[in-house]
């Protein structure tokens, strides 16, 4: 059994004047909540072997705090395709890990996150996929189970939780 959490980065500042995108950092509500996930993801034997993590600051800053409250060490990759990557991106490189990855997390932006995690809940907790349909905020996590290979993960992968940093659960 394979897990797949798709994590979107935390609350960010707004952007300074001339400021790119991508140099966006976490807001005082986000670096609070990011260990918090952390802590969550721990305490429900949620540990990755794997992180995939955009190379944009906020979601840099969300994975260094996330680490904090998780207590373990991944393997981790900072991937410039997936910045601001779509849907299909995502999915698209999920389908390539390697079989020896078991459980990975990937910290991402939406809205391509969001319609991931969206088309993955078709299978699953019927609740979590409800309340995953009506948004997916920042510090979202949404949580799966995949019963076969990574290449086949978007016919086998099935939803079982989802969380938000205000506690909300499903």
């Amino acid at each position: 059994m394979r897990e797949l959490y798709l994590l979107r980065h935390a609350k960010t500042k707004l952007a300074e004047p001339g400021q790119a995108d991508r140099d966006r950092a976490l807001a005082p509500r986000g670096r609070r909540a990011s260990p918090e996930i952390g802590t969550y993801m721990a305490t429900e034997g949620m540990i990755p072997d794997l992180v995939l993590c955009s190379t944009a600051l906020r979601t840099r800053e969300t994975l260094s705090l996330l680490l904090t409250g998780l207590r373990a060490t991944p393997g981790i990759l900072f991937e410039e395709e997936l910045y601001l990557a779509e849907a299909q991106t995502l999915l698209d490189r999920l389908s390539d890990l390697p079989a020896n990855s078991s459980r990975v997390l990937v910290v991402g932006h939406n809205p391509g996150i969001h319609e991931l995690a969206h088309h993955f809940a078709r299978h699953g907790a019927s609740e979590a996929a409800l309340a995953l349909a009506s948004g997916f905020p920042t510090g979202a996590l949404a949580r799966y189970e995949l019963e076969g290979d990574w290449s086949e993960i978007d016919r086998l992968v099935r939803l079982v939780g989802y969380k938000t940093p205000r506690g909300d659960e499903a």
